[in-house]
């Protein structure tokens, strides 16, 4: 008998994979697929066919680890309109500068973290936005029609983003108070 003959194919779904990513990214502050496949039991190939790319898992486990601070964050939010938007912001950046398997993650792939968390085809910053929207909304922080909101969600989104990334996009910090003060300008009302 071959080496083949007796063995079964491992199917994974994706959102399997992702949480397999999540686990690994929090242990070794990367994605490195040839160790992910080996710890999820299947082939590289396999691996490259559920989640396409490196850059796609990685949007994958930094929203999904993000997802669930932002979520903690919009539960332990005390105030209401824009306090509350700018509550749920400093809970959700102070965790993010506390994460060190995201800062360590900044640090050793500087360019690998900005194609993930900004470009449109990784899709973090979009959903980001979409968030940031449904903050805006619960909050009360806005009466605009709806494609108003998406642009102020997208221009508060920068700014924090403006903050929390200064030196990893080459530029040197930015003082939390000013970029504070930004944003409530940006929010409605």
């Amino acid at each position: 008998m071959g080496g083949d003959a007796g063995a079964t194919r491992r199917v994974m779904s994706r959102e399997q994979v992702v949480r397999g990513g999540c686990r690994f990214f929090l242990r070794h502050h990367t994605i490195d697929m040839e160790r992910l496949a080996a710890g999820l039991a299947i082939s590289r190939a396999t691996l490259y066919r559920v989640v396409r790319s490196r850059d796609v898992l990685l949007a994958d486990v930094l929203w999904l680890l993000g997802e669930r601070t932002l979520t903690q964050a919009r539960r332990e939010r005390r105030s209401t309109g824009a306090d509350g938007v700018l509550e749920v912001t400093r809970l959700f950046v102070d965790r993010l500068r506390e994460s060190a398997p995201f800062r360590a993650f900044l640090l050793a792939e500087p360019d690998t973290a900005t194609r993930v968390l900004f470009h449109a085809s990784c899709g973090v910053h979009r959903r980001v936005v979409s968030a940031q929207k449904e903050i805006l909304l619960e909050a009360r922080a806005a009466e605009e029609p709806s494609a108003a909101l998406d642009q102020i969600a997208f221009l508060y989104v920068r700014i924090v983003e403006s903050e929390v990334y200064a030196e990893l996009l080459g530029g040197e910090p930015v003082d939390r108070a000013l970029a504070e003060r930004a944003t409530r300008a940006v929010l409605p009302g």
